[in-house]
């Protein structure tokens, strides 16, 4: 084994890379001997020697460490004085003593590294003579250093020595308000509300930023004392400090005069370019806002994309529907800017968040738009109010579903009639939109008719099925199976006969869903299990999974000769899940199988059957090369012996 003495005789040869790897050898093995060297190559003009010493210093750490490198903060080569820095920063607390003595140095950059590098120590005992410095140095950027480092420490004994520094130069102020705010104690509210009489119009905008940040209340009344007196752009940066203290409900405790005269400069801040300043005085004006508060905000929400400003957006949104339904809404629901509309719809949304009531009649008012709106708008509205409607809403629909041409407000209307108010009287209305051009269009009015469901729609359906348009007569299976009625048995029955194997499909869904005993059903669906179709096949395997019994086991074990590995896959999922012990012999085959999925998803079933034989079976998968099969099968054997247990 190598010897710390040794590495430091390497440390002196001409080759580099030796120099390299010894200086990180000796900060492995904690060679207390090699600092003073390794020190002496922190100067070296390489790159990787540097980096090698740099990492061992830190390693090693120290009395001895931070003495040795202490004297390089005096080089004249800065990036060997930033390292030094560096290395201080991390373990100048190991002798914090040697630092303090040089926060005293002639050296007025060297007083400024220290206070600098006492703000990484974590240590109480670098607060004294950090507070020293702050309030004695001759020095400003001393000074200004040392209040960094004390809110970095954020430590409370530091706060009277702030709190008596900012009535410093501008440059300390900047320092000592942005510590203050970092540790966050009450005491400092009254020295930043004092240090405003003599602060300068930018340093009074960080103490009033602090004073929000701090979030004391206290703070509240000397700021609304001082709004009358401060120019605009002050007073909304104190806007925005009083919505941070107190929140937006809070105002409403306010006097009245108090309440008022704030909603003024609620409405002045709205203005301002600090998006920030304007989201506090959306936020009060929530509270405390009326018509022109609602105006000036609809106007701001109306400006934002609606995608890039999304979040943003949304919380106005709310802030809007807090103040509630206003004239603002209801003209600019109706003006040019379309931002702004389709923001009022929104709002309005909101302010009827489940239904709406004839005491705030959102709903009439979004349908009293409808028609003079453009046709984006109109599908907002449409949707808002068939979400939200209730029967006295039918009349408006019905013009909508007579008139009106678009899908997607025809989709609504028809969700409205049709599935939610149930209305007979529509059903002559809406049947002939089974035949629309677009298919999401078809399924709302499908869903519809389903919904209304009376005798004449069933009829309709059962003549539908007569139809040679494939089309029609899969919507007429899938509804005539929806009503589960014995009158549509027989057409069901002639269904699965069906050329089109869609057809076929839904009527072994629609038959295997009557409440009937399933000896009714369960022979025309067994027929199927060898349709031409793998969907067929697949769905009817499906049925039979989720009715399983004595009747329906063996044929899912000769699903498990099926052609299509999904139908196999699913009669495996089947058998697993009853643990179904008759099947194992034939899943067991399936572990030969040359579809990878179809041998993990046997490994599976066997796990959930268990018993011996698919134990066995199992543990010899467990000899298997391939680490993912033999995961598998370490899992399913845990499952087996879970279950013994």
């Amino acid at each position: 084994m190598v010897e710390c003495s040794e590495y430091i005789v390497l440390l002196g040869s001409e080759n580099k890379e030796v120099v390299r790897e010894s200086a990180f050898k000796a900060g492995e093995n904690n060679c207390v001997e090699a600092v003073p060297k390794l020190a002496e190559l922190l100067q070296t003009n390489h790159l990787g020697i540097q980096e090698a010493v740099d990492s061992s210093l830190r390693k090693i750490g120290g009395k001895e460490v931070v003495q040795a490198v202490i004297p390089l903060l005096r080089s004249d080569d800065a990036p060997v004085r930033n390292l030094a820095m560096d290395i201080l920063r991390e373990v100048g607390n190991q002798d914090l003593s040697s630092l303090v003595e040089l926060i005293h140095d002639e050296d007025a950059d060297i007083r400024i590294f220290i206070s600098d590098i006492l703000g990484s120590t974590k240590s109480l005992l670098a607060v004294a003579p950090l507070c020293n410095a702050l309030l004695k140095d001759p020095e400003v950027n001393v000074r200004y250093q040392a209040a960094v480092s004390l809110g970095e420490l954020g430590m409370t004994e530091a706060i009277p020595s702030l709190n008596q520094a900012i009535g410093d130069e501008e440059w300390v102020q900047y320092s000592v308000i942005e510590a203050l705010t970092k540790i966050g104690h009450a005491s400092s509210v009254d020295a930043l509300v004092k240090a405003l009489d003599s602060a300068s119009d930018l340093v009074a905008s960080m103490i009033i930023d602090a004073l929000g940040e701090l979030g004391n209340v206290k703070a509240v009344t000397m700021l609304l004392k001082r709004m009358s007196d401060s120019p605009t752009a002050l007073r909304n940066k104190i806007v925005k400090a009083v919505v941070k203290i107190l929140g937006g409900k809070s105002l409403t405790l306010l006097s009245d005069d108090e309440r008022e005269r704030f909603r003024q400069y609620l409405l002045v801040a709205l203005r301002d370019e600090d998006v920030e300043i304007q989201d506090a005085a959306i936020q009060g004006l929530a509270y405390v806002g009326g018509e022109e508060a609602s105006r000036g905000i609809l106007q701001i929400a109306g400006a934002l994309d609606q995608d890039v400003d999304q979040d943003r957006l949304q919380l106005i949104i709310s802030f809007l529907a807090e103040i509630g339904l206003t004239e603002a809404l209801k003209v600019g629901l109706l003006g040019e800017d379309q931002g702004v509309a389709k923001v009022a719809v929104q709002v309005l949304s909101q302010i009827a968040p489940t239904e709406c009531v004839e005491q705030n009649d959102i709903c009439q008012v979004l349908m009293d738009a409808f028609w003079q709106v453009s046709l984006p708008l109109q599908r907002q509205i449409v949707s808002v109010v068939a979400n939200r409607g209730r029967p006295q809403t039918k009349d408006f629909f019905i013009k909508v579903l007579n008139e009106h041409t678009d899908g997607t407000v025809l989709k609504s209307a028809v969700y409205l009639l049709g599935e939610k108010l149930q209305l007979a009287e529509v059903a002559d209305d809406i049947f002939p939109l089974l035949d629309h051009q677009y298919d999401d269009v078809k399924e709302a009015a499908l869903e519809a008719c389903i919904a209304i469901g009376t005798a004449d729609v069933q009829d309709r359906f059962r003549e539908m099925f007569t139809s040679e348009n494939p089309v029609n007569r899969l919507m007429a299976v899938y509804a005539l199976g929806r009503f589960c009625s014995a009158d549509n048995l027989a057409i069901l029955q002639h269904a699965v006969e069906d050329e089109e194997s869609d057809i076929r499909r839904v009527a072994v869904e629609s038959l295997a869903a009557f409440p009937d005993d399933k000896g009714a059903w369960l022979p025309l669906v067994l027929q199927r299990l060898n349709d031409e179709s793998k969907d067929v096949r697949l769905t009817v395997v499906e049925i039979l999974g989720q009715h399983y019994g004595e009747d329906t086991i063996p044929h899912l074990i000769d699903a498990l000769n099926d052609e299509d590995d999904w139908v196999i896959i699913r009669a495996m999922d089947a058998l697993g899940q009853h643990s179904s012990q008759e099947a194992v012999p034939l899943i067991v085959d399936m572990l030969e199988d040359s579809n990878r999925f179809v041998v993990m998803k046997a490994i599976e079933a066997l796990g959930n059957i268990g018993g011996s034989k698919a134990f066995s079976a199992l543990l010899q998968v467990t000899n298997s090369d391939e680490y993912e099969l033999v995961s598998a099968a370490e899992e399913a054997i845990a499952r087996i012996q879970e279950a013994q247990e």
